[in-house]
């Protein structure tokens, strides 16, 4: 047992760097005044000033424009507000079609299910075996009703990264908006808006070690899309309600933190965790692409056993995972990813994910990937399925 928890889920949420906190502080004890117009007393000011700096440094990421900007309570919602939104303005012009992927996470997903239930039609469009998207499927799907593609950068249970710059075109070329849940991605991945023709994009704060409770969505200038939030006239009256200030602050400098060479080393902790397991333990199966992925996440079936059990032991040992077992998730089905890839319910139930931060090392890929060998041989030896097929 380790003295202290090895934290491996880093894509559900991250810990918050010290840097973060700091520059969040003074927006909660100096400057705490709501944000006003430079008409107003000088508190006012400087929080406004504090953050509209935050906007624009999230903004230059994308190579956006800081009007371009609506900062929201985080992935959830953002996504929400640009489906919705979209559909909303767009319906009695053009239709009420959306198009997702089997694989969105559930943000895109339940909304899709949701817009359903209240008269629009949806298609789910198919991906391969790694988790790519079909592009003929998509481009044949959409038709003179559909009014949004919404298809996710890079997903968030098995790290495959669609070209977002396709799928764009296509979109383009088809006169439909796009929009992309960028939340496993962002500034893992470069995403430049004044290149690739994607007119909504989904951030957020609690992947890259910032405040939880705070995100974005980037909304290309002159795209449709009805008011989220009725109330005030906040952020460019698109969403109402009082600015979350320090959170806002708290996730431009966790933009600001994050650097290529981190993102190179997450890389390699990604593939030291990829090579061990695939040669070290018998019976597993990478999941998601092998290239084509983002640098913090390696998801891996290891057949004949149960994730749930797995996790189970591993956090006995002080080692935080995920799986894609219905068991271990507030669902009653297995992971709608792996099945969507062409998986099984056994593959899935085996799956774990590794999703790496900054806090963690190369140590940590040895210590977890020695325990789960452990563990993987405890819990096949007893197992009657493993008697049977190995």
């Amino acid at each position: 047992m380790l003295d202290k928890t090895v934290y491996l889920d880093n894509a559900a949420s991250t810990r918050l760097d010290e840097r973060v906190l700091d520059a969040m502080k003074p927006y909660y004890f100096d400057t705490y005044a709501v944000a006003t117009s430079e008409f107003g007393y000088s508190m006012g000011i400087d929080a406004k000033e504090g953050l509209e700096s935050a906007r624009a440094t999230i903004s230059s990421f994308l190579g956006a424009t800081a009007d371009e900007i609506v900062l929201t309570s985080g992935e959830t919602e953002s996504s929400n507000m640009a489906i919705k939104g979209v559909a909303s303005a767009l319906t009695k012009k053009k239709g009420n079609h959306i198009i997702v992927s089997k694989i969105e996470d559930f943000p895109v997903l339940n909304t899709a299910r949701a817009l359903e239930k209240q008269g629009y039609k949806a298609d789910y469009i198919s991906v391969s075996p790694e988790g790519v998207l079909d592009l003929e499927e998509l481009e044949s799907a959409i038709n003179e009703n559909t009014t949004l593609v919404s298809i996710q950068h890079a997903n968030q249970e098995i790290g495959t990264l669609q070209d977002l710059k396709a799928i764009a075109e296509i979109c383009k070329e088809k006169d439909v908006l796009l929009h992309t849940d960028a939340t496993h991605s962002f500034t893992r991945v470069p995403i430049d808006v004044s290149k690739i023709p994607v007119d909504l994009v989904t951030m957020s704060a609690h992947t890259i070690h910032g405040p939880r409770g705070v995100g974005a969505l980037y909304i290309r200038e002159g795209t449709p899309i009805h008011k989220w939030m009725d109330g005030g006239f906040q952020e460019s009256n698109r969403r109402a309600g009082l600015e979350n200030i320090p959170g806002a602050v708290g996730f431009a400098k966790a933009v600001e933190l994050v650097t290529p060479e981190e993102n190179k080393f997450l890389a390699s902790l990604r593939d030291h965790t990829i090579k061990r397991a695939e040669e070290e333990v018998p019976h597993v199966t990478l999941n998601g692409s092998r290239h084509q992925r983002v640098p913090q996440n390696a998801n891996v079936t290891f057949h004949y056993v149960e994730g749930e059990s797995m996790t189970l032991h591993l956090d006995m040992r002080g080692f935080a995972v995920s799986t894609g077992s219905a068991c271990f998730s507030r669902s009653l089905e297995a992971s709608h990813v792996i099945m969507g890839i062409g998986g099984n319910h056994e593959r899935a139930h085996g799956s774990l994910r590794f999703s790496f931060g900054r806090y963690n090392t190369m140590d940590d890929v040895d210590g977890i990937i020695d325990a789960v060998k452990e563990i993987v041989a405890q819990l096949r030896a007893i197992s009657p399925l493993y008697e049977k097929n190995k």
